[in-house]
């Protein structure tokens, strides 16, 4: 069984985090929530790291905000894709936590989603999974048909209400 772990630096990250539970959880994935810190619990987040993968994890999500620097910590420990999910902040809007998260050295990538982006990191591991699982890849493809039925159906629906004007 697939399995996805989202991590947060902060308790308070969770409404960022929860869209991407919910859209993983969509799809069937089982998926390891935890809070913990690259600064407040560092031996937490190594110990995390390094054994993620003898638990059957095969992807990391990492929300945090402001240093923002817990995907970086993750992917240092392990050989796991590693996705930062930047968390705004009221100090800059976001931008201090997405450089930090996306601004990774030279053999420690951190693939990253934008500011707030929980739902695509969800995807993001979905597709991630997808390569392995083909169940995934076909519900992903049924997830953006949908999505391209639904863009498909608002135009429709503007032409029409153009040709009224």
């Amino acid at each position: 069984m697939a399995r996805i772990a989202i991590i947060m630096g902060s308790k308070s990250d969770f409404g960022v985090v929860k869209p991407a539970v919910s859209i993983v959880k969509s799809f069937g994935v089982e998926c390891e929530v935890r809070v913990i810190s690259a600064h407040r619990t560092p031996e937490e987040a190594h110990e995390f790291s390094r054994t993620a993968q003898a638990r059957g994890v095969e992807v990391i999500i990492c929300a945090a905000g402001k240093a923002a620097h817990l995907g970086g910590v993750i992917a240092a420990n392990t050989t796991l894709p590693v996705i930062g999910l930047p968390v705004k902040t009221d100090m800059m809007g976001g931008l201090d936590s997405l450089l930090s998260t996306v601004q990774m050295p030279s053999g420690i990538p951190v693939a990253t989603v934008g500011v707030n982006g929980g739902e695509n990191a969800g995807l993001l591991a979905l597709q991630i999974l997808g390569i392995k699982y083909p169940e995934i890849s076909a519900k992903l493809a049924d997830y953006k048909k949908t999505m391209r039925e639904k863009i498909n159906s608002d135009d429709a629906s503007l032409q029409a209400e153009l040709e009224q004007l």
